[in-house]
């Protein structure tokens, strides 16, 4: 299946986790990807993979902070310049924290907030001029089952996430007479970088009783691969996705039915 031949694509958090199988999975069906990740080493591991896989004269790696402005606005400048414009955006970086609410410090509530939404924000804004102008161009955000049902000691996280569906149906609705779709995921038991061990900074304290809700219905209980949200990705912002904007979708085998 070629379904990106000839499509040029941007994607963040494009060193480690579901950031990186997507970059494959992308490159995998033909399309030319800029990966962006504030990790170098990471991007690293991802430009080995493409070359084993023999797809590497087709991608390009940049070190970017998607918190900040300027470094957003360098990445998608030379991204663009790069492949002569842009048709889909990938917005997976973010950083998943965990704390106590009554011992959250402003310090880390807006950490949080800038990586992921305001990172989410930048990143569309820079690349919208190039999507408009492609005709055809799709915004996948990444959301989060957080947003949607409770997941205790990530109250900043979900917020954040919350904020990008929000953020994804606005511009959904802004730019379909000019052709762009926006979409968000919501993926939930999914094994990365950001949810493997103990996951993301859990108090000693911490009641896990109150993640037995959030165990997979399928697959005997255990997290997916990077892989499974990778595919999902990939429908969204081929084609086959044509008719799909201004809404999210759930990728947690089962967590919340």
């Amino acid at each position: 299946m070629q379904r990106f031949e000839g499509r040029r694509i941007l994607v963040t958090g494009a060193g480690s986790g579901i950031g990186q199988a997507t970059v494959h999975r992308l490159l995998a069906e033909g399309g030319r990807v800029a990966a962006v990740d504030i990790v170098a080493a990471g991007l690293e591991r991802t430009a080995r993979r493409a070359q084993e896989d023999g797809t590497a004269d087709r991608l390009t790696t940049l070190t970017a902070d998607i918190a900040d402005e300027a470094s957003v606005r360098t990445a998608v400048a030379t991204a663009v310049a790069g492949f002569g414009g842009l048709d889909v955006l990938v917005n997976a970086a973010g950083i998943l924290r965990s704390a106590r609410t009554e011992a959250t410090t402003l310090e880390f509530w807006n950490r949080v907030i800038a990586v992921n939404l305001t990172g989410t924000f930048l990143m569309t804004r820079e690349a919208l001029p190039a999507l408009l102008e492609s005709g055809h161009g799709v915004v996948v955000n990444f959301s989060s089952t957080s947003a949607s049902f409770a997941h205790p000691y990530m109250a900043a996280y979900a917020a954040s996430k919350g904020g990008i569906q929000s953020f994804t149906h606005a511009i959904a609705a802004e730019y379909a007479k000019r052709g762009l779709r926006a979409v968000a995921v919501a993926p939930g038991s999914i094994s990365s970088d950001m949810t493997d061990g103990r996951g993301p900074g859990l108090p000693e304290d911490a009641d896990m009783q109150l993640f037995a809700h959030l165990m997979p219905a399928l697959g005997g209980g255990g997290f997916a691969a990077p892989d499974a949200v990778a595919g999902v990705v990939a429908m969204l912002a081929s084609d086959d996705g044509a008719f799909v904007t201004g809404t999210e979708v759930r990728i947690d085998g089962g967590t919340h039915m």
